[in-house]
């Protein structure tokens, strides 16, 4: 890829968001990629509306529109935004935009775009077999923690056995009771008179 090839990707790439659980990109940002005016873009593609369904482009609601001008995604309507809620077009709906506009800019722009949306589809793919395998490595690190957990106490005992039980060898007095043990104390100490 050549580097005037990879800045433009990177910059596709750039643009790609993510709403509604889909990845698109905004019309300012489609209309700026491909050499247009947005009015002009969102003209052709009302001209064309057959060709756009709502899995292709759809309108972003206003608290959409709020969360991303919090992300500074897009400026506000005060400081040279729009003034309209925007569109926003999936992967498919950036090809068809292409084709609706017939520029060759459009179409030169619409492989970039279509690209970037196969390197975030093959990049999410990568994720999820990612997660997949750290979940499976954790599993199995739970069993094996109480595996080596239990040889570690094993080879503990090996290194500092319990002492072994020793039959005690002699004669073991049986207690006295506490009347008997003081009578014999009694009678044991001597009393002299003075």
């Amino acid at each position: 890829m050549a580097k005037s090839a990879i800045v433009v990707a990177k910059k596709v790439d750039s643009k790609i968001i993510t709403l509604r659980g889909q990845r698109v990109i905004l019309d300012s940002d489609l209309a700026a990629l491909y050499d247009v005016q947005v009015r002009h873009l969102n003209q052709q593609v009302k001209r064309n509306a057959k060709r756009f369904p709502p899995a292709f482009r759809f309108q972003l609601s206003e608290h959409e529109l709020k969360l991303l001008r919090s992300q500074n995604v897009i400026s506000t309507a005060t400081h040279g935004g729009a003034r309209y809620l925007p569109y926003a077009f999936t992967e498919h709906g950036v090809v068809m935009a292409a084709t609706v506009l017939n520029s060759e800019r459009a179409i030169e722009m619409s492989i970039f775009l279509v690209q970037a949306f196969v390197r975030m589809r093959r990049a999410l793919s990568t994720n999820r077999q990612v997660l997949a395998k750290l979940t499976e490595v954790e599993r199995r690190l739970e069993s094996h923690d109480s595996d080596i957990q239990a040889l570690m106490e094993a080879i503990r005992e090996l290194i500092d056995p319990p002492d072994p039980l020793r039959r005690q060898i002699g004669f073991e007095a049986p207690e006295e009771s506490a009347k008997s043990r003081s009578k014999a104390s009694k009678a044991r100490t001597l009393h002299f008179p003075k």
